[in-house]
C-alpha cells in the first residue's frame, strides 16, 4: 500500500470515529474510503476490516458514556446481547449471499431522508427526555428494533447503523439524544462485535491495517464522547443533522452519479 492510501484510510478512521461517537453513521466515511484505498481486495474482506476498526472506536466511546452519564442498561443491555448474534448472522450472509449494494443504497437513502424530515420538522424530538414514553412494550420493542432488524443490516451492510440506533432509542422509549447516542454505543458494540467474529472466522480480516486504523478510530471516538457530554443534546443533534445530509448526499451520489 502506497503512503496516500494509508494516509487516507488513518484519517478517514479518526474521522469516522468522532462522527460514530457523537451520533453514529462514521461507517458512511470509512467503508467508501477502504474500497478506495483497497481496490483489490474483496468487499467482505472491506466490511470485515471495517468492523475490527469500528470496534475499537465504539468500545472506547461506549465506555466513556457509561463512566460519565446514566444508560438505561435495562434497554441497551438485552439489545447490545441480542445484537452480537444478529449481527452475526448479517455478516454471514454478507459472505454467503455477496448482496448487491445498489438493492439496499435506495432503502437507506428513503429512510435517511424520512429521519432528517423528521429532525428538522420536530426540533424539540431527543432535546429532552421524556420518560413517560419508557413501558415495558416500547421497551421491548426498541430491544427488538436495535438488536434485531439494525443489528442485522449492520452485520450485512454496517453505514449508518449509529444514526439509526439513536433514532429508535429517542423516539421510542424517550430519551434525549445524548443518552440516546450513549446507548447506541452499546449496542453498536455488539454489532460490531457479532459481526467481527463471523468476518474473522472466514478470513475477512486484513489485521494490520485494521490495527492501526483502530488506534485513529479510538482517538476520533474519545474526542467525540467527550465532545457530546460536555455540550449536551443540542449538539448531538445539530450533529446529527449534519451527518444525515451527508449521508444523503453521498447515497444519491452512489446511486445516480457514480
Amino acid at each position: 500500500m502506497d503512503a496516500g492510501s494509508l494516509s487516507l484510510l488513518l484519517t478517514a478512521a479518526t474521522a469516522a470515529g468522532w462522527v460514530d461517537a457523537v451520533v453514529g453513521g462514521g461507517g458512511l466515511l470509512l467503508l467508501p474510503a477502504l474500497l478506495i484505498g483497497l481496490p483489490q481486495v474483496p468487499l467482505a474482506t472491506a466490511l470485515g476490516t471495517n468492523k475490527m476498526t469500528a470496534i475499537a472506536g465504539t468500545t472506547s466511546a461506549a465506555i466513556t458514556f457509561a463512566r460519565r452519564t446514566r444508560i438505561d442498561w435495562r434497554v441497551a443491555g438485552p439489545a447490545g446481547a441480542i445484537a452480537v448474534v444478529v449481527s452475526g448472522i448479517g455478516a454471514w450472509l454478507a459472505i454467503a449471499l455477496t448482496p448487491n449494494k445498489d438493492v439496499y443504497r435506495p432503502v437507506v437513502l428513503g429512510i435517511l431522508v424520512a429521519v432528517a424530515l423528521f429532525i428538522t420538522f420536530r426540533p424539540n424530538t431527543g432535546i429532552y427526555a421524556h420518560p413517560e414514553r419508557r413501558t415495558r412494550e416500547r421497551a421491548a420493542l426498541a430491544v427488538a428494533l436495535a438488536g434485531g432488524l439494525i443489528a442485522l443490516y449492520d452485520g450485512m451492510i454496517g453505514p449508518g447503523t449509529g444514526t439509526f440506533l439513536v433514532l429508535t432509542f429517542t423516539t421510542v422509549i424517550g430519551a434525549d439524544f445524548l443518552h440516546g447516542s450513549a446507548m447506541a454505543k452499546i449496542v453498536n458494540a455488539g454489532t460490531n462485535l457479532g459481526a467481527l467474529v463471523v468476518f474473522a472466522w472466514g478470513g475477512h480480516v486484513w489485521w494490520q491495517l485494521g490495527a492501526a486504523m483502530a488506534v485513529c478510530n479510538i482517538i476520533g471516538a474519545q474526542i467525540g464522547a467527550r465532545m457530546a457530554i460536555k455540550r449536551g443534546s443540542g449538539f448531538v443533534r445539530i450533529v446529527l443533522l449534519v451527518v444525515v445530509l451527508a449521508l444523503i448526499a453521498r447515497l444519491s451520489y452512489d446511486q445516480w452519479l457514480a
